[in-house]
């Protein structure tokens, strides 16, 4: 496996722009990482001001809850395709459409009163904003050369740790600091802008390759496209809808397995296929979207849980909470590029590395797991901060150990799988971490109950009834994130196994007569 990181390099070397002598692509690069935090932040500071935007245009808990749904779902399923289009009509032509879609549906969507409209055009801007994740790895593979590839992809891990972190002080700020909700759309306008103008100077003009489109797997797109959107309601409405026991939520599921089932079939026999499926079998690649697809479930204590402990029980409001959001988000900025530095060192071994990282962030979890109900957000601090030195050296290393087995024209194949299983995961992190508290708070619920009835026949006046229930589910929702934390870190332990058994890759073997065109400019 080192012989085949070897060569990849080589070739990559090799077939490195020619605009390698100038910074223009870089800049294009730079205005991609922009457009993928713009739909990062989209997406999250969304949700975390859902109870705003619901109350200023008169909908219910119920209806309102579709409007995370519908973004979710057209991101998911433009994940799989965007490197495919990207490649036929241009990734320059490509990012320049989705982001004018996502500026004027941003301007348009505070004035939509029609609950039916809004959850159309807000589908219609995921679809648009989750073609530029993928298109950001798909970019730095393709621009970068390997001796600075790997800063490339710290951006990237960014849109992982850093977007959702500072999403929680952007929501305070639009709804509690400004106190205008419509800023939780209009905020992507200057941000797609600044984007737009640098990828149309930075990126080169390529012309539009017709001949793809005769050749593309359009049966599996066909299965696709409702698959992820089935899939998507089934995880995103599981908990509200409780599962099963809802006709919705098991169509969606059963249905959405089914065709994703004929979607990767078709993929795995066509010979020009969206998402190239047998690359899965190296070592790396397999472990590594693995591991990736459950460190996202393990992401989810440094953002989930603080914030249902201190908005639900503590009644934080968003602004309130920023600062446990800043202290994860903020320290990437320096902490990314500082591992990639690391990495690049002859003598450091990246699987060391993303298990230093996993190490962090389950002694960040045990830190949480200490909860308790006089906790406010000062009492987070440690744990957060221990988050923010874990989550870069975990998720830089394994992009460095994954990406390092990718051949140059493997690229856009994947960005779309990895892409693919990056959504997966944070939607099924989500469902996973939320029924997990669901069951744990209701076992606590019911062993506190049984222990109250035991005690209050020993006791001269009953407690008053509903006083007692407010305590206990104060309590059960304290001891179920606790148990939570506890899951998140031991399952952050048991991933180390996997990460050591990936192939070690040394670090890119830098040529001493290679051109320093690169940082001349």
């Amino acid at each position: 496996m080192n012989s085949v990181a070897l060569r990849a390099t080589a070739i990559a070397i090799s077939e490195a722009p020619r605009a390698e002598g100038s910074k223009r692509p870089l800049v294009g690069l730079l205005g991609i990482f922009l457009a993928a935090m713009m739909a990062g932040l989209n997406i999250r500071v969304g949700a975390l001001a859902l109870a705003d935007v619901r109350g200023a245009l008169g909908f219910g808990l119920d209806d309102a809850s579709w409007l995370t749904t519908a973004y979710s779902a057209g991101e998911l399923i433009a994940m799989p395709f965007a490197a495919w289009f990207a490649i036929t009509l241009s990734v320059r032509r490509l990012e320049l459409w989705v982001l004018g879609t996502c500026t004027a549906l941003a301007a348009m969507l505070p004035f939509i009163r029609d609950l039916d409209l809004l959850l159309a055009l807000r589908f219609v801007q995921g679809l648009a904003s989750g073609t530029t994740i993928p298109l950001l790895m798909m970019a730095a593979l393709k621009f970068l050369p390997p001796p600075i590839r790997l800063y490339g992809l710290a951006l990237y891990a960014m849109t992982a740790t850093f977007a959702p972190n500072l999403s929680i002080w952007l929501a305070g700020h639009w709804t509690d600091s400004l106190q205008d909700w419509r800023w939780v759309y209009w905020q992507i306008i200057p941000l797609a802008c600044i984007a737009a103008a640098l990828i149309g100077w930075g990126l080169p003009k390529e012309p539009i390759q017709p001949q793809r489109f005769g050749r593309a797997n359009w049966l599996g797109m066909a299965c696709a496209v409702p698959a992820f959107g089935l899939i998507t309601i089934a995880l995103d409405q599981g908990i509200r809808l409780d599962w099963f026991n809802s006709p919705l939520v098991t169509a969606s599921l059963v249905a959405g397995l089914a065709l994703l089932a004929i979607y990767l079939l078709t993929e795995w026999h066509h010979p020009a296929p969206f998402i190239k499926l047998q690359i899965l079998g190296r070592r790396n690649l397999g472990l590594g979207c693995t591991l990736f697809f459950f460190l996202l479930v393990v992401l989810m204590s440094s953002s989930l849980l603080p914030a249902s402990y201190l908005a639900t029980l503590q009644d934080y409001r968003p602004f309130q909470m920023a600062s446990i959001g800043l202290i994860v988000a903020l320290p990437q900025l320096i902490l990314g590029p500082l591992v990639a530095l690391l990495l690049y060192q002859k003598w450091v071994d990246a699987r060391l590395v993303f298990a230093a990282g996993l190490c962090l962030i389950a002694l960040a979890c045990l830190c949480g797991a200490q909860l308790t109900s006089d906790w406010n957000r000062d009492q987070f601090v440690m744990a957060q901060t221990l988050q923010a030195l874990g989550q870069p050296m975990a998720v830089v290393s394994m992009l460095f150990l994954i990406t390092s087995v990718v051949q140059p024209a493997e690229g856009p194949f994947f960005s779309g799988t990895i892409n693919t299983v990056r959504a997966f995961g944070s939607l099924a992190g989500a469902a996973v971490v939320g029924q997990l508290m669901v069951l744990r708070g209701r076992f606590h619920s019911e062993m506190l109950l049984d222990h109250a009835a035991m005690v209050g026949g020993a006791l001269p006046s009953a407690p008053d009834p509903q006083q007692l229930m407010i305590v206990i589910g104060g309590e059960s929702l304290v001891l179920s994130i606790a148990d939570a934390y506890r899951v998140l870190g031991l399952l952050a332990l048991l991933l180390i196994p996997l990460v050591l058994r990936m192939t070690f890759i040394p670090a890119p073997v830098i040529q001493a007569n290679s051109p320093p065109s690169s940082s001349n400019g």
